[in-house]
C-alpha cells in the first residue's frame, strides 16, 4: 500500500498547475500574495512564467504575460517597486459571464484602486483584463512588449 501511494503523491506533484481558482475573490488575493513580504519567492511580484500564466489568466491574455517585454513599471501595484498595506477586495458587479472585482491598497503612500475582470473557465476563475482608471493590463502589455 505505501509504495502505491508513494507513486501517487509524485504522479500527483508531476501533473501541470490547474488554471484557475475557486472564487473571484481568492483569485485577487493570490496575485498579490505574490507581493508579500514573505518568503522571497512570494515577495518578487506576479511571476512572468507561462505556468503562471496559464494559473492566473485566460489564454487570450496569458501568452501576454509571458512574453518578453520590457515596462518601466509592474501594472498590478501601478510602481516599479512595492511595499504594499492591506489589499481591500470587493466584488463590483457580476455581468453576464464576467464577474468585475476592485482590489485596492497603499503602496508607499499612494492609493491604488484596480478593477479585475475574471471570467469562470472549466477549471476556474482566470483574469480577463485588469483596469485602472487610464489604462487595462492588455493594453499595456501589448504597448511594452519587445
Amino acid at each position: 500500500m505505501r509504495p502505491l501511494l508513494s507513486a501517487l503523491v509524485l504522479l500527483g506533484s508531476a501533473v501541470e498547475a490547474a488554471a484557475g481558482f475557486r472564487s473571484p475573490e481568492s483569485l485577487v488575493r493570490n496575485v498579490y500574495a505574490h507581493y508579500g513580504r514573505g518568503a522571497p519567492e512570494l515577495s518578487a511580484g506576479l511571476p512572468r512564467t507561462a505556468e503562471t500564466a496559464r494559473q492566473f489568466f485566460d489564454p487570450s491574455l496569458a501568452g501576454a504575460w509571458a512574453a518578453p517585454r520590457r515596462e518601466p513599471y509592474d501594472f498590478l501595484v501601478q510602481s516599479p517597486r512595492w511595499k504594499l498595506g492591506p489589499v481591500a477586495i470587493a466584488i463590483l458587479r457580476k455581468q453576464f459571464d464576467k464577474t468585475y472585482v476592485a482590489a485596492s491598497f497603499d503602496n508607499q503612500g499612494h492609493r491604488v484602486t484596480m478593477n479585475f475582470i475574471v471570467v469562470k473557465g472549466p477549471d476556474g476563475w482566470v483574469i480577463l483584463d485588469v483596469e485602472t482608471p487610464h489604462d487595462s493590463l492588455r493594453e499595456f502589455l501589448r504597448q511594452f512588449r519587445n
